[in-house]
């Protein structure tokens, strides 16, 4: 009585989660891929193949528009992990327990307001009336206002800003449980700052920084909201091909291919990055 009782109590702990997964990931991921297998061949007239995607691939603007959208989103991944290593392993291994949750409490500050909203402060900071602009004419330091929007320089800027957070939450998670007493016997042996950070905390933060990588690389790939707003016209991000698709032009066949396409290139860039670090999902979830 008491094991079947156990078990419906699991059941009904998971199905909510199992409801979410099912019906907001997985059933619509399989309708994108029902729509993206139909080919218009008259009025209402479908028909199964695979010409969406050869469209796709003999249009040289929707490729170089992929290919940018990967480069950009692994560099801002490759600008987070860089300058958010320093931070988590300050509220990690340095910071008092409560300077710790003040930390904590600040990196959260920015995820209290919406993209939307994040990126139009952004705007109000860069564009050429912007406070930046204004306040350097004002200073003397430039003549004439400068306008530092609609630029790639800016969306990375944006984009670092707006992950950052997930970046850092990983590796604290992962760094805090970093034994005192590794750092300690790595000086004592001998081995530099350098030596102990590149042998001794790179390796033990690395399912973090995989974590973090993944979770970061996929949230700028997928961004929308961001490129466009800061990037303007001369903005040139996937997802807004993906936009225009669905919403601009009512091709429902190319938008829904467009999004297959996202979805398979992602997953092989991080297959890529874990087979080059040699991690896997399940490492990055908790370290032995």
């Amino acid at each position: 009585m008491g094991r079947d009782a156990g078990r419906l109590s699991l059941i009904l702990l998971f199905t909510p989660f199992f409801l979410w997964i099912g019906l907001l990931i997985i059933l619509p991921q399989l309708g994108i891929g029902y729509v993206s297998l139909r080919e218009k061949v008259g009025v209402n007239q479908y028909e199964f193949g695979f010409g969406n995607y050869a469209n796709f691939v003999n249009e040289p603007i929707y490729r170089n528009t992929l290919m940018r959208t990967a480069w950009i989103s692994i560099l801002v991944t490759a600008l987070a992990l860089v300058a958010g290593f320093p931070v988590a392993y300050y509220i990690a291994k340095i910071a008092k327990e409560r300077g710790r949750m003040a930390l904590f409490l600040m990196c959260l500050i920015p995820l209290w307001v919406s993209d939307l909203v994040r990126a139009y402060g952004w705007i109000v900071l860069l564009r050429e009336t912007g406070v930046i602009s204004t306040g350097l004419l004002r200073l003397g330091i430039i003549s004439a206002p400068i306008e530092m929007l609609y630029n790639d320089v800016t969306v990375i800027i944006g984009l670092v800003y707006t992950v950052i957070l997930f970046m850092i939450v990983p590796l604290v998670s992962t760094l805090q449980g970093m034994d005192d007493a590794l750092l300690e016997a790595g000086y004592n042996l001998g081995g530099s700052r350098l030596t102990v950070f590149r042998r001794i905390i790179v390796p033990y933060a690395m399912p973090g920084i995989v974590a973090g990588s993944i979770i970061t690389f996929m949230l700028t790939a997928g961004s929308y909201l961001t490129p466009v707003l800061l990037g303007g016209k001369n903005s040139s991000w996937f997802t807004e091909q993906i936009y225009n698709q669905f919403i601009t032009r009512y091709n429902w066949e190319a938008g829904a291919t467009f999004g297959v396409l996202l979805l398979l290139f992602t997953s092989f860039v991080v297959w890529i990055g874990l087979l080059f670090t040699g991690q896997s999902l399940a490492t990055t979830v908790a370290k032995d």
